[in-house]
């Protein structure tokens, strides 16, 4: 009874208020026009500068939850980290360890773009087992990190997503200056490892192939880590090259010649994000890849930049991504010469980078 004579006090409460709105001659206050730099509140009915923004939690302050699983059908143990990223959804990233407490050299292993959720780890964690088995054998621990799908040129047409102070309802969420991007979270997944208590901060290394060695880039422009591996690296936006002026054949683009890539690509927008690099890189090309002239002129941009620890190294093979070595299609295992040598290559390199002292 108490709450319908509340519900009907309200509904009186209501009629009336549209009554006396009804009567309000008066004229509304117009909404101040706020510059370029400025964001109206809704509350003070002012504006103020967009450098007021909310504070990023860092990474290691951002709770994540673990949940044990098995690579089938072998029943080796991983774990499933489920990552808080810059704008508080969850990414999910498969985590192997060596025995013992560490802590150790982690390596985070990625490949194109993000697509079908923890499910695309198990896959993958089954088809990179041996890599990964002897990987860890080595003292390493090894992810293989998932992220939300690529926005294509989304990179080159905002500033990196900011938090903004809550306008609207006047609370405590956090609000985003734009969308947040995959390169966000693959820095989130980066930091996260670092955080790790099994894991030694300075010594994470990263490898990934195609969108994923793009990713790379991308994020060394922001932050830095141990050492990464781009295995032909699709690095394209980052390099801001105007593809609508690049050749292509049954509509896949043609840029295999470094000097056609080097003109039709923003070399001041792409210098100004490798300046900011510190991360040393190994760069695997392939010599009939289609971006291989894209692969290239990273590296010899880095390297006119002055990033130090640079290393270019080219092969011969049919297969893209060839770096990483995956079990076939029917389970077999049975990578041929030239994957096994691009192993030792890359292992060397992070052996050396993140001071891997652990029997081999």
């Amino acid at each position: 009874m108490a709450r319908m004579t509340t519900s009907l006090a309200l509904i009186a409460l209501a009629c009336a208020g549209t009554a006396l709105g009804a009567q309000d001659t008066a004229p509304k206050t117009s909404r101040p026009k706020c510059a370029a730099n400025e964001t109206f509140d809704v509350h003070t009915g002012s504006c103020h500068s967009d450098s007021h923004t909310a504070e990023l939690k860092s990474q290691k302050d951002r709770p994540y939850l673990i949940v044990p699983r098995k690579i089938s059908p072998s029943g080796t143990p991983y774990e499933l980290h489920l990552v808080e990223t810059r704008d508080e959804i969850y990414v999910p990233v498969g985590v192997r360890k060596p025995a013992g407490k560490g802590p150790f050299p982690a390596v985070l292993v990625g490949s194109g773009n993000g697509v079908g959720g923890f499910t695309r780890i198990e896959t993958a964690l089954y088809r990179l087992e041996p890599m990964m088995d002897e990987m860890v054998k080595r003292g390493y621990v090894v992810a293989f990190a998932n992220y939300r799908n690529e926005i294509p040129e989304a990179y080159n047409s905002a500033s990196r997503a900011k938090n903004l102070e809550d306008t609207i309802s006047g609370g405590a969420r956090v609000l985003k200056s734009t969308a947040t991007l995959d390169s966000d979270d693959y820095i989130s997944l980066i930091e996260h490892l670092q955080n790790l208590p099994f894991v030694r901060h300075d010594d994470v290394g990263t490898i990934g192939v195609s969108h994923s060695g793009e990713l790379q880039a991308k994020a060394a422009s922001q932050v830095t880590w141990g050492g990464g591996v781009l295995i032909e690296g699709a690095s394209y936006e980052f390099l801001a090259v105007d593809t609508s002026k690049a050749p292509r054949k049954d509509g896949v683009m043609q840029l295999q010649d470094p000097d056609l890539v080097k003109k039709i690509a923003n070399k001041q927008k792409a210098m100004e994000r490798i300046h900011r690099m510190k991360t040393p890189f190994l760069h695997l090309g392939r010599d009939r890849d289609h971006l291989q002239g894209v692969f290239r002129t990273l590296y010899d941009w880095m390297t006119e930049a002055g990033v130090k620890d640079q290393t270019w190294i080219s092969a011969d093979h049919d297969t893209h991504g060839y770096g990483l070595l995956y079990r076939q299609e029917d389970g077999s295992y049975a990578p041929d010469a030239m994957q096994k040598k691009s192993f030792d290559e890359w292992m060397s390199f992070f052996d050396k980078h993140l001071h891997n002292t652990a029997q081999r």
